[in-house]
Parts: structure tokens; C-alpha cells; sequence
């Protein structure tokens, strides 16, 4: 029996009280961080593997279905507003492909050969990485796709919350979050999807502050894609300048950036 499909630890869910409910959830919930914490040495060695890989111009694929399929896709694409990197820097696939994203595709996971032909749909070099994404750990369409990119000599790692899967069998570096029985048996898209969450934002950030794409602790490569995120980012720059407001979101509009607004605001004020 897997983990992720053992019996939830609690019985006659429909004769519970909403309150009764949402207290079980959130307890259940704060397994997570700790289930995480047990993996950081595991998630280390990875990004110290990644980090190098990536500033030679090498890509990070995700690779799922269902659940972790989307969860790829969210931090893939929330990487280049993010960080102002390409959009290719980053990429998610999900089994079924973009139609998957809404709405479920009956047997795409089924098949361990679609993987690696989603992939090379983007083309690929030995510098790229492909994690894969399974909560089960027996996800055909995964497995197929990490053992064709390790024997094509790319660097493989994987999620998953089930321990000796054959999934953590097949990559060179397994990362397996166990968080036990779902609340309501077998829904993954709970704790092991908050886990799964958790340890893509990790790696993710990670490696976008390795690759300079962080400046002490802001997001100075952001893009400037709503009034939101012009606000926040005039404000980096008072901070950053100490010029008032009105001049600094001049500086942020003409340059592009905060990265481009400071530096050239401290490159000139030198001169002068």
C-alpha cells in the first residue's frame, strides 16, 4: 500500500461539523513543513548540482500529471514576471498538455513515452534538468520521461511523497516529502500538493538568487506588468535612492527595471 493511498486518519468525514472539518485539515496541514524540513540536505545537493548547470545556459523542465503536472506549470510560469528571465529559462509540462491544465485527460499519464517527446518539442542539450513530479511515484509518463533524460546524460531529480518509489529509483537525485494519509484518502492534491508546492518554491528561488536575479532581498528584475508591481518597484528605488516618489516611478517607466533604474541612477550620480 502507498502512503499517499493509505486510509486517512479519520473516520465519517460527512458527519463532521464545518469546524470540526477545517480543524482536522489544518492539522493534518502542519505536517508538511516538518515532512519538508527532514529534505533540505536532499533538495541541497540537487540545487548545488542545478545552479552551475543553469548559468552555462542549461533549462529546468518539470514533468506531471493532474495535480503535479499544474504545480509544475504554476512555478514555471511564475518565474519569468517574477524574476524577468525568458520564459524558456523554466518550462512546465503537464501529461495532456495544455488542455490538462483545466480539465483532466483521460490516459495521458498512461503513456511513458510522451514525456520525452514533450520535451524535445523544446529541443535539448546535456546542460538542461528535468524534475519530475509525482506524489504516487509510479506516474508512467514521469518515469518515462526522467529515464529517457538521464540516459540522454541530463541531469533528473524528482518529487514525490512515497518512499522506494520507482520513480526516486529512476533519477539521480529523489527527493521524496512523505507527509502520510491524506484527510480524505487518496487526495493528493492536499498535503502532498502543499509539499510538492513547498519544495518547488525552494528550489525555484534558489536558484533565481544564484543566478543574480535577486538584489538583497527584492525582486529587481520584476516585471513591470501592472500598477501593483510599478508601485512596489518605485518604491525599491526610493528606498534604494533615496529620491522622491514622482521621480523615482520616472526612472522605474524609462528604464525598465529597478536593477536598470538603480544602476544607472548610481553610475551617474559617481560622475557628478
Amino acid at each position: 500500500m502507498k502512503v499517499t493511498e493509505s486510509s486517512s486518519h479519520y473516520e465519517n468525514l460527512e458527519k463532521m461539523g464545518v469546524t470540526q472539518l477545517l480543524q482536522h485539515i489544518n492539522e493534518e496541514d502542519h505536517k508538511v513543513a516538518p515532512a519538508v524540513k527532514e529534505k533540505l540536505e536532499a533538495i541541497a545537493a540537487f540545487v548545488e548540482q542545478l545552479v552551475p548547470r543553469m548559468k552555462e545556459g542549461g533549462r529546468l523542465f518539470y514533468i506531471g500529471a493532474g495535480t503535479s503536472g499544474r504545480l509544475g506549470i504554476l512555478d514555471a510560469s511564475e518565474c519569468p514576471p517574477t524574476y524577468g528571465v525568458p520564459h524558456d529559462w523554466v518550462i512546465g509540462l503537464i501529461a495532456g498538455g495544455d488542455a490538462a491544465i483545466r480539465k483532466a485527460v483521460e490516459n495521458a499519464e498512461d503513456d511513458p513515452e510522451q514525456a520525452w517527446k514533450d520535451i524535445q518539442a523544446y529541443g535539448f542539450s546535456e546542460l538542461d534538468t528535468v524534475i519530475g513530479i509525482a506524489a504516487s511515484g509510479t506516474t508512467p509518463y514521469v518515469i518515462g520521461g526522467v529515464k529517457k533524460a538521464r540516459e540522454k546524460g541530463l541531469l533528473t531529480a524528482c518529487i514525490t511523497c512515497n518512499p522506494e518509489s520507482p520513480l526516486a529509483k529512476s533519477v539521480e537525485y529523489p527527493i521524496e516529502v512523505v507527509v502520510g494519509p491524506e484527510f480524505v484518502t487518496g487526495s493528493t492534491r492536499m498535503k502532498s500538493g502543499t509539499a510538492q508546492k513547498l519544495v518547488l518554491n525552494m528550489i525555484s528561488t534558489t536558484v533565481m538568487i544564484k543566478l543574480g536575479r535577486v538584489k538583497g532581498n527584492k525582486m529587481v528584475d520584476m516585471q513591470l506588468s501592472n500598477a501593483k508591481l510599478v508601485d512596489r518597484g518605485t518604491k525599491m528605488i526610493v528606498e534604494a535612492t533615496g529620491l522622491d516618489y514622482p521621480t523615482a516611478q520616472q526612472m522605474l517607466l524609462t528604464h525598465g527595471s529597478v536593477r536598470n533604474a538603480t544602476e544607472f541612477y548610481y553610475q551617474n550620480r559617481d560622475k557628478a
